[in-house]
């Protein structure tokens, strides 16, 4: 019967090669350690990134200008589909690809976007209204301008841009295969976007006119002239968990009317709080006992 007859303090076989392999290996992981490289320390790098809270910017005149801080959010409707799968206000937020990011200490680039339930202004959903021609910070957007839409996401010294291209064979959303939207570094006519009414009756008369905060509005892209769109039925896998799908679709309805996935809101700071956002205060009394009325029936004027 085979016995073993060494005890642990005998070296055999390729025991000098298994122990500098040994020191190699803890040379190689000490190392990454002080430069921060390894896996475990970008992971959380980049989450304290990209959930950094942030403070948006607040209007003293009601209008969005440029140079704000703001949350893009898509507002929940009533009367939606009945294949959501995520309901409540969803705010656009920047989606990093999860092995990419493990590979290299900045963003990459481009970077996907998604919309997700989140209240709270944070450094992976807040953008910042930026000029095309000119620096006009301070200056009031107006329906029909050109701007662009940039996100640092935590990171300093960086800054992404919302942008859109037509859709190609082997360029298209993840999901429904359409027109996709994502973020680069490039700044080009790609990261144009203009602001629009929402009722088309009255788009032309709302030319030019001041863009409200925290008021429904549509985002069109310049060069494809497609809205900005929230799929609340299709969810993507990302980093964070399951999350909706952005693209650049318009949709109408059988008046010609955009449908609320084209509707977004310019959603600023509420000055009782600087952690919140407008859409966390609560209603007037007025609003709320016209539309249980409206609800009863009841004749309002």
């Amino acid at each position: 019967m085979a016995q073993n007859l060494y005890g642990p303090g005998v070296r055999i076989g390729n025991w000098n090669e298994d122990v500098y392999l040994e020191e190699e290996l803890m040379k190689d992981f000490l190392e990454k350690r002080d430069k921060g490289k390894l896996l475990i320390q970008r992971r959380r790098r980049l989450k304290q990134n990209l959930l950094r809270p942030m403070q948006l910017s607040m209007t003293e005149d009601g209008y969005i200008h440029y140079g704000d801080k703001v949350m893009l959010v898509n507002p929940d409707d009533p009367d939606t589909e009945a294949d959501v799968f995520l309901g409540g206000d969803l705010s656009l937020c920047m989606t990093p690809d999860e092995i990419q990011s493990h590979l290299r200490d900045e963003l990459e680039v481009p970077c996907g976007l998604s919309a997700v339930q989140a209240k709270t202004p944070i450094g992976r959903n807040t953008f910042i209204i930026l000029s095309v021609h000119r620096d006009a910070t301070g200056q009031v957007l107006r329906y029909g301008q050109d701007f662009c839409l940039g996100i640092t996401g935590g990171f300093d010294n960086k800054m992404l841009y919302l942008s859109s291209d037509h859709r190609t064979l082997l360029k298209s959303s993840k999901r429904s295969w359409l027109q996709e939207v994502y973020l680069t570094d490039e700044v080009s006519h790609m990261n144009c976007w203009q602001a629009a009414f929402p009722d088309p009756q009255l788009r032309l008369e709302y030319e030019g006119f001041p863009v409200p905060a925290n008021a429904k509005i549509l985002i069109n892209h310049c060069h494809t002239n497609r809205g900005l769109a929230a799929h609340r039925h299709l969810f993507l896998s990302t980093y964070f968990g399951k999350e909706a799908e952005v693209v650049a679709h318009t949709y109408l309805d059988s008046h010609r009317v955009e449908k609320p996935r084209n509707h977004w809101m310019l959603v600023t700071g509420n000055p009782r709080d600087a952690s919140s956002t407008m859409l966390d205060l609560p209603k007037p009394p007025a609003e709320d006992t016209r539309a249980m009325e409206q609800a009863m029936g009841l004749n309002t004027q």
